[in-house]
C-alpha cells in the first residue's frame, strides 16, 4: 500500500499537469491510503474549483459524490485519526527544527503514515514533501 496525501488523491480526479503520471503510479500499486481527513480535503479542492468556475455545480457533486462511491468500493482506504495519531502528530511536530514549515493537517498526514508503517508519501506539496524525513518517510514526488 502506498499513501498519496490530498493533493494526488485530488489528480486522480481531475486532469492537472501531472495527473497521468499519479495515476499510472496509483494503478501499479497494490493500494492506496490516505489521512481520513484527505477525504474532506479533496471534496473541499473540488469546491474551490466550483467556486473559481472551473466545475460546474453538477460536476462538482458528482466528483464529491464518486469519492465516497470509491472509498465504499476500496479504491482507496481512509486511514483513522486516532488520538494515538494526533499525539504522534504533536510529539513530531514538537521536535521540528526552528527552519521547518509544516501545517498541522500537513503533519496529520504524515503522522497517519507513519502510524500505519508506510515507509513513503506522496506529494508535490512542498513543505510536507520536506518535512516527511522528520517523520521517518522518504517523500516521492512523480
Amino acid at each position: 500500500m502506498i499513501y498519496f496525501d490530498s493533493c494526488y488523491l485530488v489528480k486522480l480526479y481531475l486532469m492537472e499537469r501531472d495527473s497521468a503520471r499519479v495515476r499510472a503510479r496509483a494503478e501499479a500499486s497494490d493500494g492506496l491510503a490516505c489521512c481520513a481527513t484527505g477525504h474532506g480535503e479533496v471534496v473541499a479542492t473540488f469546491h474551490r474549483h466550483f467556486r473559481e468556475k472551473r466545475l460546474t455545480r453538477r460536476e462538482f457533486q458528482q466528483l464529491a459524490a464518486q469519492v465516497g462511491v470509491d472509498l465504499d468500493a476500496g479504491l482507496w482506504t481512509a486511514l483513522p485519526v486516532t488520538s494515538s495519531v494526533i499525539g504522534a502528530q504533536t510529539r513530531r511536530m514538537a521536535a521540528l527544527p526552528g527552519d521547518v514549515f509544516l501545517r498541522a493537517a500537513d503533519a496529520l498526514h504524515l503522522a497517519c503514515a507513519a502510524d500505519a508503517g508506510l515507509r513513503e508519501v506522496y506529494s508535490s506539496d512542498r513543505h510536507l514533501v520536506a518535512a516527511a524525513p522528520h517523520f521517518g518517510l522518504r517523500p516521492v514526488t512523480l
